[in-house]
């Protein structure tokens, strides 16, 4: 038999859970679907790079980067959030802080609202990645840019 095969994956209830925390991280960070459940509620628990990999990936940011009055704007179609300014490395560093700020409003009070609950993927990509993997999400996960004249 499979070694992976034997280990607990699935972790039926809290006092489980708590009494094997060692095994339920040691299964997700081995890369096996680890699941914990409390009540009636079943979580699955994954490495946050694992995570953030796998965001980035099912959604892309669809920024629209265009020159625009002599300077340069980010725009995300269907997100509340966007960046502006004179250079493009400067329209997307503001782009980068106001991500940064629309994650911590989403967990401040945006959760809860309606039109704002269906971005979680996007906050939770947001707060798990570096400004460089945050950059490279934005720009289409494309190389350094070389900054075109507006």
């Amino acid at each position: 038999m499979d070694t992976a095969a034997r280990v607990t994956r699935h972790f039926p209830s809290y006092t489980h859970t708590r009494d094997h925390l060692r095994d339920v991280l040691d299964a997700a960070g081995s890369g096996l679907v680890t699941s914990v459940t409390r009540g009636s509620e079943k979580f699955v628990v994954v490495p946050a790079e694992q995570q953030r990999k796998m965001l980035s990936l099912l959604r892309p940011a669809d920024a629209q980067i265009v020159a625009e009055g002599g300077g340069w704007a980010v725009i995300f179609p269907g997100l509340p959030v966007h960046g502006d300014g004179d250079t493009f490395d400067a329209a997307v560093d503001d782009a980068l802080e106001a991500l940064r700020e629309y994650a911590q409003a989403w967990n401040d009070h945006l959760h809860s609202a309606a039109n704002h609950a269906d971005n979680r993927a996007v906050v939770e990509l947001i707060e798990l990645s570096s400004d460089d993997e945050l950059r490279t999400w934005v720009l289409g996960g494309e190389g350094p840019h070389v900054e075109a004249s507006a």
